[in-house]
């Protein structure tokens, strides 16, 4: 191989072949010799709007998703470098949006911290490590932009959040107020819009209050998963990982993850793992049976598992504890992926 390998490419190869390189299996240099096959791991840059759109009307009628588009690619590059040794188990990680519910306090704050203390119990005592989205607020109408007003977060969700932090959750910050700065559903986002100071006073906000919990993070889930693309440095310079989902895609582009993206890690998760509990199973059912062999996150919603009493997830619970991974663990691996700085054709230096 000649000329300078990417550096943003390799560190995404990576957390893609972690294991292997913590075991000696490969290294670095065995990562560069094959930078065409690991190519499709890591987009060099976000496309054109229309590609974007067109991603996104893609994965609406079913024709593009993270199990088609994105992990078949990773497939293809572990079985590159590796041949039969590329088959493993999944590495899940589970991301769970959030707490409390941004409708709650129109809905009622005790039913909710009730739903979401009997959803952890669910998760804990299953041994299940998670990440918990957290709003460090109650808002009202927060689907209305014209609205305002809110609540601090109580000693009874400080104790329930308290109660998560002993039981193996990691937390991610989760915006502000999870207030919506546009009223149309397509549009809905606290963050897109915003300057470069009021992005930046909002992150300064929410890390504040936080801190007030005794909480933490080096992860942020924006809320509606929506961000301008130009903000993503922005986010980076003060979190580690970045996540999305389907509504990321026609800002950011049809991405998988994790991919290194300068200064951060963004870890988008579409359809079909970006699922209620009931239409989880049978695509974890899959990705056990294929023997991924690396990262997959799943995303599941509070909201979204009150319907059936949490039975849904207690069955999924079941099927995902051998596999589900510590956010712990994998911040410890974008650490060890960020190890080096500038690249030769000839590896570190």
């Amino acid at each position: 191989m000649s000329g300078h390998y990417d550096q943003d490419a390799l560190r995404t190869a990576r957390l893609f072949f972690s294991d292997e390189l913590r075991d000696g299996a490969i290294t670095d240099r065995d990562l560069m010799a094959h930078a065409a096959q690991l190519a499709g791991l890591h987009p060099a840059r976000v496309p054109r709007a229309q590609v974007r759109f067109a991603d996104r009307l893609a994965m609406k009628a079913n024709l593009l998703d993270f199990e088609n588009g994105f992990l078949s690619k990773v497939r293809k590059a572990r079985r590159a470098m590796l041949g039969a040794r590329a088959d493993g188990p999944p590495k899940l990680l589970i991301r769970v949006d959030e707490f409390p519910d941004s409708s709650a306090l129109d809905d009622g704050p005790e039913r909710w911290r009730t739903a979401s203390r009997a959803f952890h119990e669910t998760l804990s005592s299953a041994g299940i490590p998670y990440l918990m989205a957290i709003l460090p607020q109650y808002t009202h109408r927060p689907l209305d932009p014209d609205a305002a007003g809110g609540q601090p977060l109580d000693d009874d969700d400080r104790a329930l959040i308290e109660q998560m932090a002993r039981e193996n959750v990691t937390f991610a910050l989760h915006g502000l107020t999870h207030r919506t700065r546009y009223r149309s559903p397509r549009r809905r986002s606290e963050l897109c819009g915003l300057d470069a100071p009021a992005t930046e006073a909002l992150i300064a906000a929410g890390r504040m209050r936080l801190a007030e919990l005794g909480v933490f993070t080096r992860v942020f889930i924006p809320p509606f998963n929506r961000f301008d693309r130009w903000q993503f440095p922005q986010l980076a310079r003060h979190f580690d990982v970045i996540g999305g989902g389907p509504e990321t895609v026609p800002l950011m582009g049809y991405q998988g993850g994790p991919v290194w993206r300068g200064e951060g890690v963004f870890l988008p998760c579409y359809a079909p793992f970006y699922a209620s509990a009931r239409e989880l199973a049978p695509a974890v059912d899959r990705l056990i049976a294929l023997g991924v062999g690396t990262w997959v996150p799943l995303v599941i919603h509070v909201s979204w598992e009150i319907g059936d009493g949490f039975r849904s997830l207690a069955a999924l619970a079941r099927k995902v504890t051998p596999y589900a991974v510590s956010w712990e663990e994998f911040l410890q691996v974008v650490d060890g992926s960020r190890a080096s700085s500038a690249m030769s054709p000839d590896g570190p230096v």
